[in-house]
């Protein structure tokens, strides 16, 4: 018995009739859907879902199917929506960040994670940080100094 309704991104058509009638692209961790799927009210309108599990899938086969979507769509904004914590999860925003480098494609991306229940906003800025654990031990370290 399968629990979830969204499509995984990895396993539709780069211009999928699941995806193409909306501007806006919202990538979720795919447990979002059966843990907190109250969450996804509020997008459901505005944005066409699809889920991304990294424990199941590799971060460069979704990453190369994300870029295939997007050269081929015409999307306003890339979201994405991950639990907060999750060493996988982290791993959607370092690929949408990767991908539009990559493809130098121009919308507006949008990061958020979901902690204690409540979305809340990351920055584009934050998640290329997190990335780099030098620099996040620089900002601890004069966190602590100062």
């Amino acid at each position: 018995m399968c629990v979830y309704t969204i499509p995984k991104l990895i396993d539709i058509n780069a211009k999928s009739r699941l995806i193409r009638g909306k501007r806006k692209l919202l990538i979720i961790s795919r447990c979002i859907e059966v843990e907190h799927p109250e969450v996804l009210n509020s997008f459901k309108d505005d944005y066409a879902i699809v889920s991304v599990c990294l424990e199941e899938e590799h971060i460069n086969q979704v990453g190369f199917k994300l870029a295939g979507v997007l050269v081929r769509g015409n999307y306003d904004e890339i979201a994405v929506l991950s639990v907060d914590g999750s060493p996988h999860c982290v791993q959607l925003h370092f690929m949408v960040e990767e991908v539009f480098k990559v493809t130098k494609y121009g919308a507006k991306r949008n990061h958020m994670v979901l902690s204690d229940g409540k979305v809340i906003k990351v920055s584009e800025e934050v998640v290329k940080t997190a990335r780099y654990l030098s620099k996040v031990s620089r900002l601890l370290t004069k966190r602590s100094d100062g």
